[in-house]
């Protein structure tokens, strides 16, 4: 995967709402009913479809745990073929990854197994006796799910490629190649890197003595009922059941089937679909997963939709751009994925387009 293809940081089933807006009694935790009114999910779903670059697009809303609205536009495959996706296909999540293990690394927190302050050094001693990581003694655990260790992101050393379906990568292979790039921040200092999660993973493995995705198994996909989720691990992968088809332009601009990636390079490969990616948000939301004081070390932006009660988190790799919405109090999510046939550096427009489709069905009329 190069430089050029990294996101920046981001039988057919037609199925919608019956109205343009949705007005739900819903029975609150410990309140009387309440009245929650939603816009057409799938007439926001075909505004995204239209936007340049989209092959097709789903989207589900889910209240208290039930589905209430969902769509679908666009279509399977490129240029109008295949159908619709079914709205409840698997997808990548992409970055989205990310938050689930920063999960995972915050139940060890709470377990005792590993602090915050904890330095790279000694959770990890080869990264400093073999310098793979510079500066490794000084790196806390807390900076890498921050993204403030100043770690490089392997995928700007140019070594890989999202054509590559047949090598095999090692964590410690994309550790290796961020150190061939110049460091451009300090400990303490924000800049995004994969580098940090391919880290935390290993951390997670080191400490647990499982796999990755054993411990993401264990700790979130079984008692949260995800069981459609699952972590992508092999050189050439392609997700389970009928879904959408994602496109990436190859060396002569033309967009070529990513439906294998190779999940083995990188930190980002969790395969979920709208249902199991709002089980996690409603159980992060609702304080099930993390305590406060551990939850509050989360990278996750401020709520700035429907006047400042629902949050995003969006993940983008080659073929697909995917955004969950979710309301600080986790009764609401709405989860929505986009099949892409350019770049991700170009999907900007599209990136735009979820957003004003959350704001239409979460919080119509604002």
């Amino acid at each position: 995967m190069t430089t050029k293809h990294r996101s920046k940081r981001i039988s057919a089933v037609a199925a919608g709402v019956a109205c343009a807006v949705l007005a739900l009694s819903v029975q609150g935790p410990a309140a009387a009913a309440d009245q929650v009114t939603l816009g057409d999910v799938q007439q926001a779903m075909k505004d995204v479809a239209k936007t340049d670059g989209v092959v097709g697009a789903i989207g589900e809303v889910y209240l208290d745990g039930k589905r209430v609205g969902r769509g679908t536009a666009g279509s399977r495959l490129i240029d109008g073929k295949g159908g619709r996706i079914p709205p409840g296909s698997r997808y990548r999540i992409a970055s989205q990854t990310k938050l689930m293990e920063a999960t995972v690394i915050l139940q060890l927190v709470g377990e005792g197994k590993l602090g915050l302050d904890d330095k790279l050094s000694d959770v990890l001693p080869e990264m400093a006796e073999h310098d793979y990581v510079d500066r490794a003694a000084e790196i806390t655990v807390q900076q890498l799910i921050r993204h403030t260790s100043g770690i490089p992101d392997f995928i700007e050393s140019g070594k890989f490629d999202v054509f590559d379906f047949t090598t095999a990568y090692k964590p410690i292979d994309l550790v290796k190649a961020a150190r061939t790039v110049p460091r451009k921040g300090e400990p303490g200092e924000y800049r995004y890197s994969t580098t940090n999660y391919v880290l935390l993973g290993m951390i997670i493995e080191r400490l647990t003595g499982h796999d990755r995705a054993g411990e993401f198994e264990r700790r979130l996909v079984t008692p949260l009922g995800m069981n459609r989720t699952y972590l992508a691990t092999k050189v050439s992968d392609q997700i389970k059941g009928p879904h959408g088809h994602g496109y990436h332009p190859d060396a002569k601009g033309l967009p070529r089937d990513v439906d294998r990636l190779n999940a083995t390079i990188g930190a980002e490969g969790a395969i979920s679909t709208a249902h199991d990616v709002s089980a996690f948000y409603r159980a992060l939301n609702q304080g099930r997963l993390l305590p406060a004081d551990l939850q509050r070390q989360l990278p996750r932006p401020r709520p700035s939709l429907c006047g400042g009660t629902v949050a995003s988190a969006a993940g983008g790799m080659p073929g697909i751009n995917s955004i969950t919405f979710s309301s600080t109090d986790g009764r609401l999510q709405f989860a929505v994925a986009a099949t892409l046939k350019i770049d991700n550096e170009q999907a900007m427009a599209v990136g735009d387009a979820i957003n004003k489709a959350a704001e239409a069905v979460l919080c119509p009329g604002q």
